[in-house]
């Protein structure tokens, strides 16, 4: 089957009042203007529209969320978790034409819009099953630190409304991780989607909105400069959960600031993986990599974006990185072929070949390879071959940058401490990983690398489990997100502190023993 005909017949599967972005379908009245959204695999082609929501669309779903809060939280976790898996289902019945969409938007490969979209399901599922840790009481009484207090009642209570502002890459997964634990905490949640990708997402938040209690989860498609900002501005907003790039997470520091709202942020990633002396390279390990720098076209915010290699395994490594990437097939993201589709962006396409050529002309040796699969219409699509760079100085901005795309430098090393300053020689912090057979080398050199997340011969999605705590330090983000510590990121903790006798159990109010009452009873009343 053909990548048009394929694409054809996938379309077949999309209701068209969902190739326009509107929240409309999660209860929330709006006059709205509209932006298009481009098939990035055939630049000419429009795929739908997203609406541009304003201050005022943004007003009345917070509104919604506001007046919804009291009801969603005073039903309990149980029922919330009760009420989210429901969603689930829905969200289940919903991933191959969900997945579709976010194919035609983004340009990645069904297999990965399929990914995407199932894991609104599950994470709404696994998230559920946080009911009793969201509503945890412990009691600190007794205990060390308690001050002598009798009861020390420690429980997690809901902010309140909350936003959620996806990226464009993986829009359905990176919201939902946030949207799950914030529903089951008590939070009720208004999303906005990605400009670039608001198709699939605003679908499927529509569809959700109709089988949960009004209000509790709203969508406002539109612009960052404006929806963006008018959500994360607004004083009945408690809390931010941003997914994007830094100069992004610094407008969302910005416009929250004013009213003071929790914020956890996943920023931008350099992630850097670093294969030791220690090492052996074989294909196995050689794979691992590939997948782990070019999935997706390099657009996953901690795919490997650098690589440092032993000087003694350097040439080695390199022979075979690119003999594996030179099989890669790159076409149409409907193409049962293809590994990777198209980058999503114009502007990423741009930046992606002027990164090449800028390394070109600074004297370094770029070798571009693999298959262009008979799919891809490469004159109208934003496609980019992987490409290796070597012999570059390791302060050339393909290093020490995001290049978000499938072209990716190779830079060799001689000693261990070299490896770490240079892994740690970026403002990046998200993730990185450690190539060795020797699991004691790995670990110690694991332990001095900056970032949040760093694995052991493995680098890629799927590797940061879902009971360990994800997110960036330095410039790559605020918080962990996974587990209990998202419910951490999207409630406050409130203490309920009794002590048996307060005079006898807590000092200081000696000093006010000169305080006495001078009436001998109370005076229920005078007469006149």
């Amino acid at each position: 089957m053909s990548a048009p005909s394929a694409a054809a017949d996938f379309r077949e599967q999309i209701p068209d009042r969902w190739r326009t972005a509107d929240p409309s379908g999660s209860r929330v009245p709006t006059s709205l203007t509209y932006g298009e959204v481009i098939n990035p695999a055939r630049s000419g082609e429009v795929v739908g529209r997203y609406a541009r929501c304003g201050a005022g669309d943004v007003d009345r779903a917070v509104s919604a969320a506001r007046e919804a809060f009291p009801h969603w939280r005073d039903l309990g976790a149980d029922r919330r978790a009760e009420l989210m898996t429901g969603a689930a289902g829905v969200a289940d019945g919903l991933v191959e034409r969900i997945a579709t969409l976010l194919t035609l938007e983004i340009g990645k490969t069904l297999g990965e819009s399929r990914g995407d979209a199932g894991a609104a399901g599950r994470l709404l599922r696994e998230f559920a099953s946080y009911a009793g840790a969201a509503e945890r009481v412990v009691d600190l009484g007794g205990a060390p630190g308690a001050g002598g207090a009798a009861e020390v009642l420690v429980r997690r209570v809901p902010l309140g409304p909350v936003a959620v502002i996806s990226p464009w890459n993986t829009p359905v997964h990176l919201a939902f991780t946030a949207i799950a634990p914030a529903l089951v905490a008590g939070n009720t949640v208004v999303v906005k989607p990605p400009e670039v990708a608001p198709l699939g997402l605003t679908a499927l938040l529509t569809a959700l909105a109709d089988v949960l209690p009004d209000g509790v989860l709203t969508v406002v498609p539109g612009d960052g400069t404006t929806a963006g900002s008018a959500l994360t501005s607004h004083p009945d907003i408690r809390g931010v959960f941003f997914t994007g790039g830094i100069a992004g997470g610094r407008e969302v520091m910005r416009s929250s600031a004013a009213t003071v709202k929790k914020v956890s942020m996943e920023l931008g990633g350099n992630d850097p993986a670093v294969v030791l002396e220690s090492a052996v390279v074989d294909e196995s390990m050689v794979r691992e990599l590939v997948a782990g720098s070019l999935g997706c076209a390099g657009q996953i915010c901690f795919n490997v974006k650098r690589i440092y290699v032993h000087r003694n395994h350097f040439d080695e490594f390199v022979t075979a990185y690119t003999d594996l990437a030179g099989q890669i097939v790159v076409g149409d993201g409907f193409d049962p072929t293809a590994d990777f589709g198209p980058l999503a962006t114009e502007d990423g396409y741009r930046r992606a070949y002027r990164l090449i050529d800028q390394s070109r002309a600074a004297g370094a040796h770029v070798r571009s390879m693999g298959r262009i699969a008979d799919s891809a219409r490469w004159d109208e699509g934003y496609y980019v071959l992987p490409t290796v760079v070597t012999g570059l100085d390791p302060d050339d901005e393909l290093v020490v940058t995001e290049q978000f795309c499938p072209v990716i430098p190779i830079l060799p090393f001689d000693s261990d401490d070299e490896a770490v300053a240079a892994a740690n020689g970026t403002d990046f912090g998200l993730a990185s990983s450690v190539w060795s057979q020797d699991l004691d080398h790995a670990r110690s050199v694991a332990r001095r690398i900056e970032s949040g997340s760093t694995f052991v011969n493995v680098h890629r999605l799927g590797a940061s489990v879902p009971s360990a705590p994800f997110g960036g330090i330095k410039q790559s983000g605020l918080g962990r997100t996974h587990g209990e510590y998202s419910l951490s990121a999207c409630t406050e903790e409130h203490a309920i502190i009794r002590f048996a006798d307060a005079a006898a159990d807590l000092p200081g109010i000696a000093r006010w023993d000169h305080l006495r009452r001078t009436t001998p009873h109370s005076i229920e009343g005078t007469d006149e």
